[in-house]
């Protein structure tokens, strides 16, 4: 994979794994070598990369910056103008830090070394002691490979915890909190032509969030990124060599972007690698984004005064109406053939692109749901957009053909509509109705409202109770059914439906009305109750309902 910033690292940067002058000025070594510093103390926070012993004049241009050089000064010169360029020289090369051995060729510096060391700001450091330079080189080193390791170290940290966030069920918003969170800077991955994907990160200060910055940015850092901005590639696994997916930006909002970040990055970008490789289409990777987002809020991991930015960057602009919280669920998640989700939501976007009303469209395929959100202009639309939201997901699935063979048709859930605050309540409602909801009599679309008796026998599910409850219930009714003919359960369950009304019953059934009267006794006879009863008839249409959630 490709780093790269706008600038080499500078090499008085304090975190990339090098120690400080200061540090380098505490090692026994040079210490043993009482040292006296003449220009620079207040620069000693320079990182030493490296540390380099010679004494040539044109010992500069064996240098890369950042190193410390020790000499006993037979390089310097003997004309104070000598003198002046070699230090100019060492300090355009940006080493670190000069130390000069006095003894051998000086007894004290020349003045007009510490004068253009000073203006020069470059740390000069006398030693009045001699000290074995091959010491404080191996202590120096020791020192910067410690370092090197300890930066390692905190990389690979973050790529552990980023890796644990994948394997608990994360994505790609778990991974970029993760970096933000340990760069305290903003997180962004886009398409290579500069999309934004996804985004993480808290605002650094009041009136900064991270998406406006992003924004104010957007078009500017692709030709010339801003100082201090890394851009790390994320690898497509395409043919060829140096195929990019996507990449990582770290852009300097609330702290600079430290060589350990930047590392950080590279091997998160090795992750989202392996994430967006499932993603095969851009489709189904803004869409996995925009579900990411709305799961998020639906859990409460999006505040409802962060909403607002976040679905604005993801291309949501509802305006001033309620909002209206949608969940599709697909019984077995679509057939994999033809590009799966993909194929499903660019379907699912080119129909909901008619019903006339803004809307943000997810899918989370771990569910197997569609997570939506709609703008109405007012709460009296939420019956017609429902209905016309409704038929175009269905007719999205039917278009893309990815629903699989005997598979039952997709539940639409419709939440409360309102604010930020109540989308997310809806979503998470919504969410669990639509799984509470399967194998109810099929409807274009449900009312979250009035499926809260069967999300509560749904939640209790797996308790044994409730498997009790609708055994003495209906027990005897299933196994009249299990051995004889004709089954009694559906005349039940059509005559609670029309709330006792027997003509209605006899209709739907195509029964004359003295056979539906012979059944309905034989029913009251197997359960021993009355079904003129109002409390016998609730018992048993929460059985009827609860049987959906029990062996």
């Amino acid at each position: 994979m490709d780093s790269r910033s706008d600038s080499r690292p500078d090499p008085r940067d304090t975190d990339g794994g090098g120690i400080t002058v200061r540090r380098a000025l505490e090692l026994p070594g040079l210490r043993g070598g009482l040292p006296e510093v003449l220009a620079g103390a207040d620069l000693l926070e320079r990182t030493v990369r490296w540390v380099h012993a010679g004494e040539v004049p044109n010992i500069a241009s064996l240098l890369k910056g950042g190193e410390l050089l020790l000499t006993t000064g037979y390089g310097l010169g003997t004309r104070p103008v000598d003198q002046r360029a070699f230090v100019r020289t060492l300090a355009d090369r940006g080493i670190a830090a000069l130390v000069v051995e006095l003894g051998t060729r000086f007894t004290r510096l020349p003045a007009a070394l510490v004068e253009t060391a000073r203006s020069a700001g470059l740390p000069l450091v006398q030693l009045h002691r001699e000290v074995p330079f091959v010491t404080v080189t191996e202590e120096i080193h020791t020192e910067i490979v410690n370092g090197h390791y300890a930066l390692l170290q905190r990389a690979e940290e973050v790529h552990r915890r980023c890796t644990e966030a994948l394997l608990g069920g994360g994505g790609v918003p778990q991974v970029l909190g993760i970096l933000a969170g340990f760069g305290g800077n903003p997180v962004f991955l886009e398409t290579v032509d500069g999309q934004l994907l996804y985004a993480a990160g808290a605002p650094v200060h009041e009136g900064a969030d991270p998406l406006q910055v992003w924004e104010g940015l957007r078009g500017h850092h692709q030709d010339e990124p801003p100082a201090g901005t890394a851009i790390v590639d994320v690898p497509g696994g395409g043919p060829g060599t140096g195929s990019v997916r996507a990449r990582l930006v770290l852009l300097p909002v609330g702290a600079p972007v430290a060589p350990v970040h930047r590392m950080a990055a590279e091997r998160a970008a090795g992750i989202l690698a392996v994430v967006l490789m499932q993603a095969r289409q851009e489709e189904e990777l803004a869409a996995r984004g925009r579900g990411d987002f709305l799961t998020d809020l639906a859990e409460g991991r999006v505040t409802a005064q962060d909403a607002p930015a976040q679905a604005r960057v993801l291309g949501f602009r509802p305006g001033g109406g309620p909002l209206l919280p949608v969940v599709m669920r697909l019984a077995d998640g679509p057939s994999p053939a033809g590009g799966g989700w993909a194929v499903l939501a660019r379907a699912l976007a080119e129909e909901l692109a008619a019903v006339g009303v803004p809307v943000l469209l997810g899918v989370r395929p771990v569910e197997g749901r569609v997570p939506l959100l709609l703008g109405l202009r007012a709460e009296q639309e939420r019956p017609a957009v429902s209905d016309r939201v409704a038929s175009a997901l269905r007719a999205g699935v039917e278009r893309a053909g990815v629903r699989r063979p005997g598979a039952r048709p997709p539940v639409v859930v419709v939440g409360a509509a309102g604010g930020w605050a109540a989308a997310s309540t809806g979503l998470r409602h919504a969410a669990e109705t639509a799984t509470a909801a399967q194998g109810l009599p099929e409807h274009p679309w449900y009312d979250a409202r009035r499926l809260d008796i069967d999300l509560l026998l749904w939640r209790l599910r797996d308790h044994p109770d409730l498997a009790a409850f609708v055994d003495r219930a209906i027990g005897p009714l299933r196994d009249h059914d299990a051995r004889s003919r004709p089954a009694l359960l559906p005349t039940l369950e059509t005559y609670l439906a029309h709330a006792g009304r027997k003509a209605e019953t006899a209709r739907e059934l195509h029964l004359n009305r003295q056979t539906l009267y012979n059944r309905l006794a034989r029913i009251g006879e197997l359960l021993g109750t009355d079904l003129d009863d109002p409390q016998t008839v609730l018992t048993l249409n929460l059985a009827l309902r609860a049987r959906r959630h029990v062996p």
